[in-house]
């Protein structure tokens, strides 16, 4: 296996630059990421998105990893940059996310259960600002701050449902009452958005000050930098704002930094480890959380304008079983060929390829393989995407590891030649309430949108204290392009319901919150957890 210094060497970094976290993995100094940014010419930027996923995954962060080996294959200088495993869906029910088969991010096993800490990191510095908030209380609360108007949640790196709504209490200190309070997944948490997006210390610092907290008697907003607490939150997270590098099966620099979520919040790596990846190869591959109406939505709007740059191409990553589940197959019969069933799925994937176009967006269709799969199915869907322009190409990635998407590479090399480029959808000046319209109406292929009580008077109050510019960030369900997860396919003229709206100001967005979704995931009837173990040697063993 290569090491950290031979890995940083391949993209061009001095190796004594580095800062060791373990025989297989290095912490890149975001002062060298920095000077890199500043001093190189920038590489293409690759968008790995996908269709409306099953509850299993379709093999995006395979297909990523498989690609870039690939374009390794064809000569070119690749890094591809991937999310942080959180410890929910490690556990829950997809197992790890590093890859599979001979496409996978290695050391897997190291990564997928804790890695350099980081993610620890931001649970820490996050429960901090609660306990600040809470001592200011305590110790006479001279900020006026109202125990019922405290809108910052506690945070955890697993799913407990339980944990969605509690009381927090002091035993009978009258200094401290009973209050309603609640636990968001780690990957849900601010801290963890304003990490994966801020530029060095200076921003980190100021990012974590703007984050609000909750509001004084007078309705006054109270942020985290009236309690002091920006200083000791950005020392908390020093380290883990530096980009940890590794390395894919197949021997490519790999950059594995953050871990927002796609389906409640922005869903992609850090904004150092995409420039990072810009600075050191001709190609970065970068893959956003779920589908096209969320990760790749969220980073043309959201992660692009902070880049200041745009996508060069996307791989829109398909698979024979997801589109049969498209089509009304059932979880079980969806692993076996139904060619009716892919048939009526792919107007599934019409929708996200209108999507991409939408986003400004060249893509190529990448039918991820699986065992099974029949070659009516896969012709089906060829002739289809020849249809709509679209041209597909088989990922055997998981099978064949780089030497699988060669064809892909190719492909990409050749959708990158056109020199087309993204475009956000939404423009910096429209409203909240307008984006979310825009992006159901022209994404999720809904009629409109209608709002709840709570929802409008979250908006007003966003207006009185200046809270209402910048992207939309929309938490939604993954297993649906609107907001049922029951509505499988491609459902039309529906009019998603918008719950409510909070505010990330450090990361720079308005959550908008749609349909049931829960910012605290919570574990399945069997998870994942049940078939992990460790051995007499301290081997881990059943992460998949």
């Amino acid at each position: 296996m290569k090491t950290p210094q031979e890995l940083a060497q391949a993209l061009g970094i001095e190796p004594a630059t580095l800062h060791p976290a373990g025989p297989f993995v290095g912490k890149i100094p975001v002062s060298v990421v920095r000077e890199l940014t500043d001093t190189r010419p920038r590489g293409k930027l690759i968008l790995i998105t996908g269709m409306t996923p099953t509850r299993h995954g379709e093999g995006k962060t395979v297909t990523a990893i498989g690609l870039a080996d690939g374009l390794t294959a064809v000569g070119e200088r690749v890094a591809v940059c991937l999310r942080q495993p959180s410890l929910g869906p490690v556990f829950g029910i997809k197992g790890g996310a590093t890859g599979g088969g001979r496409a996978t991010v290695e050391p897997a096993t190291h990564i997928n259960l804790g890695f350099t800490g980081d993610i620890n990191a931001v649970v820490n510095s996050h429960n901090l600002l609660v306990a600040l908030v809470d001592n200011h209380i305590f110790h006479g609360n001279g900020l006026d701050l109202q125990r019922d108007r405290l809108i910052f949640p506690r945070t955890l790196d697993m799913e407990d449902r339980s944990l969605r709504h509690i009381v927090t209490v002091a035993g009978k200190d009258p200094r401290l009452p009973a209050a309603q309070s609640s636990f968001v997944i780690a990957a849900a948490s601010e801290v963890m958005a304003v990490l994966a997006l801020a530029k060095d210390y200076m921003d980190l610092k100021e990012r974590l000050g703007k984050i609000l907290v909750g509001f004084q008697g007078n309705g006054a907003a109270v942020r985290a930098s009236a309690l002091h607490a920006e200083g000791a939150m950005a020392a908390v997270l020093r380290d883990a704002l530096e980009p940890n590098l590794v390395r894919t099966s197949g021997g490519t620099p790999t950059i594995v930094h953050a871990g927002p979520f796609g389906n409640i919040a922005h869903g992609t790596c850090s904004r150092l480890a995409i420039e990072l990846g810009l600075a050191t190869a001709d190609y970065c591959v970068v893959e956003a959380g779920f589908s096209t109406e969320l990760g790749a939505e969220k980073f043309v709007d959201i992660v692009t304008p902070i880049l200041g740059l745009d996508v060069d191409c996307a791989v829109l990553v398909v698979s024979l079983r997801g589109l049969r589940f498209q089509g009304g197959a059932t979880d079980e019969g969806s692993a076996h060929p139904d060619l009716a069933a892919t048939t009526r799925g792919l107007a599934n994937l019409e929708q996200h390829l209108s999507n991409l176009e939408a986003l400004g967006l060249a893509a190529v269709v990448a039918l991820n393989r699986f065992p099974g799969d029949s070659p009516e199915e896969t012709a089906r869907v060829r002739a289809f995407c020849e249809a709509h322009a679209a041209e597909m190409v088989e990922s055997r990635a998981f099978e064949e590891g780089g030497a699988g998407c060669v064809d892909l590479a190719k492909a990409v090399q050749r959708l990158v030649a056109l020199g087309r480029r993204s475009h956000p959808l939404c423009p910096p000046e429209m409203g909240p309430a307008d984006q979310v319209r825009t992006i159901v109406t022209r994404l999720y292929g809904g009629a409109g949108i209608s709002s709840t009580p709570e929802a409008d008077r979250d908006l007003e109050e966003l207006g009185r204290i200046g809270e209402l510019t910048g992207p939309v960030c929309v938490a939604k369900t993954p297993l649906s392009l609107s907001d049922d997860p029951h509505h499988v396919g491609r459902p039309r003229g529906f009019i998603s319901l918008v719950h409510r709206y909070t505010r990330s100001a450090g990361a720079g967005f308005t959550v908008a919150h749609l349909g049931t979704i829960e910012t605290m995931p919570g574990l399945p009837t069997h998870p994942s957890s049940e078939h992990l173990d460790v051995a007499p040697d301290g081997r881990i063993l059943g992460l998949s």
